[in-house]
């Protein structure tokens, strides 16, 4: 398949017929930069050598959440939020309480063309100034046209489950049968038993009655309005889109594989949205392409062949972009015990595997547990062997003697951020009847991070020290090694897998049993220094930094000429980052950040230091 050529002709044609585009509106004047900026802050993020990159070259990692699974309902009409406040409320939280720096945002396909051919400006004015307040809040975006099951049109106002995604005119366009999922235990079988959604999905992807072109056009016009109604430094904060919420055939052709299916119907749709990108102003920015649905299932029975094995390098204008979760432990039955220290390691490694067999950067966008019913006590050691194994493909059992098999750190967004949790109001399918209130109110789905409490205040539902997280979200080079050790808990339990090894004595009494994190890094030459985010559980003046680059605790206030300092980050939230200078070029270098000891002695910061110099030297090559 000659897709460059493919990709330019398609182009071609968009440009001719588009032209409407240029009059759909003016874009704002440039906004002042966000409170907290620095010099080095507020340029655009790319996929450059199989990487997230900045202006500055710098390696960048997004964590974030879902924002949120409020869109697949009716009661806000496909929006996350309620009102622009709500949204403000929850952007300003999600910082400071969930140390995200980044949203995949979603969007009602249902609710951006209600009608055929007509888009929905009201939809997309509201849509646009809730994303704005998760910009203004120094917060990067990916929009995501969401859909499951296809459509909420499909089902039955009394039917167990309910979708979301596609309009009512696009199920209306179809003669479907009445649906019905059978004897099933979880919704995600109507993907692959209900004849309704398998045969509309097929409808989709095979462009009948022109469905792939109309949710083509409003996909570019939704891109359109967007970058023609934010303002130049906003728009650098959008970092792409997602163009399709867990792709699958619905129907495979006779004799049709699942990875042939990816390469002659899914790949093709995904040079199409990029085309749609480029002519609505979005040619610097990825598409975040997902493979199939099940091709990293962890259940064998479920798995299908994909990963994009057939898409060749990708390069900057796409980025390999999956979910995991892990069905084994949702099922209750197919892993009884709970996670455990490099659980997830082999997983997220071949998802690190795929995004550098395609030359681009790795996203995991969608990832996490419920946190109700029978199986959610597997919940806090789950997340955190998932976000264990989001920074470091090694075990904590091994990562100090193996530190450089640690691979990319992975950007990812964990499912959800919904403040809504517990307070829906949703009737389901339209019925009057059946109203939803507890949980996600979508499908008995329960997984929010976040909730309102009695007084309007967002709150965690998880452990703090498990969400807010200690991670690279700059660095000044390649990373070479990561780790975090959270000590966050299941219960009780404080859950310690990465142990300070018994051959570095002081830096193990140094950390005690507080939280640390260690970068390796090699440096490029650049004068912006390197970040990392500071949770709320390492304040300035209790967070001690042992580097090459000196010995620091509490860190000061950063300047150009100080190697280790410490500032907010962009936004005025409030939140902290610390900052690692090293602008030489090709030199490694290492940091521990720790929170384990109060005022530690001038010798102790010493000795732990020679222990990493040794460390590092002996290990790093």
């Amino acid at each position: 398949m000659d897709m460059p050529n493919i990709r330019a002709r398609l182009l071609v044609v968009l440009v001719v017929l588009s032209g409407f585009l240029t009059a759909a509106g003016v874009r704002p004047a440039t906004a002042e930069a966000l409170p907290d900026s620095l010099w080095f802050d507020d340029t655009p993020v790319t996929a450059q050598d199989g990487r997230f990159t900045d202006g500055l070259g710098r390696e960048v990692v997004l964590r974030g959440y879902n924002v949120s699974g409020e869109t697949k309902l009716a009661e806000n009409k496909g929006l996350p939020f309620a009102s622009t406040a709500d949204a403000k409320k929850s952007a300003t939280a999600l910082r400071a309480l969930g140390g995200g720096n980044s949203v995949r945002f979603l969007l009602s396909w249902a609710q951006a063309e209600p009608v055929r051919g007509q888009v929905d400006s009201a939809y997309l004015a509201a849509a646009t100034e809730q994303m704005r307040a998760f910009l203004d809040a120094g917060i990067r975006v990916y929009p995501d046209f969401h859909q499951d099951l296809y459509s909420r049109y499909l089902f039955d106002p009394d039917s167990w489950y309910t979708g979301d995604g596609a309009p009512q005119w696009a199920v209306d366009a179809g003669s479907y049968p009445d649906e019905s999922c059978g004897i099933c235990l979880f919704w995600g079988q109507n993907i692959t038993q209900n004849e309704a959604v398998k045969q509309a999905t097929y409808d989709f992807w095979h462009n009948a009655y022109g469905l792939q072109d109309a949710f083509l056009t409003t996909a570019q016009k939704t891109m359109a309005y967007v970058k023609q109604h934010v303002s130049a430094a906003e728009f650098a904060g959008v970092v792409g889109f997602d163009p399709y919420n867990e792709p699958h055939a619905g129907v495979y052709d006779s004799g049709q594989t699942s990875r042939a299916w990816e390469r002659d119907v899914l790949w093709p749709f995904y040079e199409k949205f990029r085309a749609r990108m480029d002519t609505a102003g979005w040619q610097d920015k990825p598409a975040f392409v997902e493979p199939n649905l099940f091709w990293n299932s962890n259940i064998s029975f479920q798995k299908q062949e994909g990963g994009l094995l057939d898409a060749g390098a990708l390069g900057p204008d796409y980025v390999f972009n999956t979910h995991f979760y892990d069905q084994k432990a949702i099922s209750g039955i197919l892993m009884p015990g709970k996670a455990g220290d490099g659980q997830y390691s082999a997983d997220f490694g071949t998802v690190r595997d795929r995004a550098a067999a395609t030359d681009t950067a790795g996203m995991v966008s969608e990832f996490g547990h419920p946190l109700a019913g029978t199986v959610s006590d597997k919940a806090p050691t789950v997340l955190k062997a998932m976000y264990q194994a989001l920074d470091s493909r090694v075990t904590g059992a091994s990562w100090w003697s193996n530190p450089t098999a640690s691979g990319s750190v992975l950007s990812g967004t964990q499912w959800q951020w919904d403040i809504y949790n517990g307070r829906h109001h949703e009737l389901m399918n339209g019925n009057a009847d059946k109203v939803l209130t507890s949980g996600d109110a979508w499908n008995d789905e329960d997984l929010s991070a976040v909730r309102l409490d009695d007084s309007g205040t967002a709150v965690l539902r998880q452990d703090t020290r498990l969400l807010d997280r200690l991670y690279p979200s700059a660095t000044a080079g390649t990373t070479v090694a990561f780790t975090y050790e959270d000590r966050s808990r299941d219960g009780t339990t404080t859950l310690s897998w990465n142990p300070v090894p018994s051959s570095l004595p002081n830096v193990s009494r140094l950390v005690g049993t507080g939280q640390y994190g260690l970068l390796v890094w090699r440096s490029n030459g650049s004068t912006a220094p390197s970040e990392l985010h500071l949770p709320a559980s390492f304040p300035t003046a209790s967070t001690t930094v042992v580097s090459d680059l000196g010995t620091v605790s509490g860190p000061p206030s950063y300047t150009t000429t100080t190697p280790i300092a410490a500032a907010n980050e962009p936004g005025g939230t409030a939140t902290r980052r610390l900052l690692l200078t090293a602008s030489d070029s090709g030199t490694v270098h290492y940091a521990l950040v720790t929170n384990g000891a109060t005022a530690p002695s001038a010798s102790l910061l010493s000795a732990a230091r020679a222990e990493l110099s040794s460390w590092a030297a002996s290990k790093i090559s």
